[in-house]
């Protein structure tokens, strides 16, 4: 498997970042193999979807972060589940916990969004956990599409579990209104859940027209990234994605 290239800032101001969208299962399972995924993986950002929401949920997180060399950008029980973890390459403008309608009887959703600066590119992020429901899970998807486009940045990135498979409803009006990563740059492995038999991809990452996609898929393979670890970790499979983001 080829590498994918490592992050770096061109003279030109533009930015090569990693991307990892992950579902964590709110840690209930091996964090130090956790941990040591997400490590190797060497991300700038990091979208997390089911990260610790209850007792010391603050705590659990940020012990993940600092096993991983990341610090905490923001969400957790106040996006009711998604959270973005960065490293000291981003530069933080601003942050929002944004909690979506609730449907009587259906878990509480919501986004975790940030923009964010990489030399001289600007990016607004975004990270999600869509529902279960189709139809309130095609809400969530046009909810999505409107809260990128109304961050104020010309690109965006929104990752996470939309629990739904490529062709489906609400998976396609995302890479419609978005690049779907994979689709433009497969890389790694397709399928993210479940660890012990990959056969769906229920997890992805997408971008604005105007970032270049220059691999993406499921870490498999990549140094450092051990089945073993995989399978301990959680009940997903994350993916990372690199992404070449222009300059204002």
């Amino acid at each position: 498997m080829a590498l994918l290239p490592e992050s770096r800032t061109d003279p030109d101001g533009s930015a090569l970042i990693r991307v990892l969208s992950y579902n964590i299962r709110s840690m209930r399972d091996d964090t130090a193999a956790l941990a040591r995924v997400i490590t190797a993986c060497t991300p700038d950002l990091v979208l997390l979807q089911e990260a610790p929401r209850f007792f010391r949920w603050r705590k659990k997180l940020a012990r993940l972060a600092r096993a991983a060399n990341l610090v905490i950008l923001t969400g957790g029980a106040t996006a009711a589940g998604p959270a973005i973890l960065c490293n000291l390459r981003a530069t933080v403008e601003r942050t929002e916990d944004v909690l979506l309608p609730l449907t009587p009887g259906l878990h509480r959703r919501g986004f975790a969004t940030a923009v964010v600066r990489f030399g001289g590119a600007r990016v607004g992020v975004l990270s999600c956990h869509l529902s279960l429901q189709k139809d309130e899970r095609y809400e969530q998807g046009g909810m999505l599409l409107d809260r990128l486009a109304g961050m104020g940045v010309e690109h965006g990135i929104a990752g996470g579990d939309v629990n739904e498979r490529p062709g489906g409803r609400t998976f396609s009006r995302l890479a419609t209104g978005l690049q779907d990563c994979w689709a433009m740059a497969p890389w790694g492995s397709e399928y993210t859940s479940t660890p012990a038999d990959p056969h769906q991809r229920i997890d992805a990452i997408f971008a604005t027209k105007g970032i270049e996609v220059l691999g993406c898929g499921a870490p498999l393979g990549h140094p450092g990234v051990t089945d073993t670890d995989l399978r301990a970790a959680t009940d997903h499979l994350p993916v990372l994605a690199a992404l070449r983001i222009p300059a204002l």
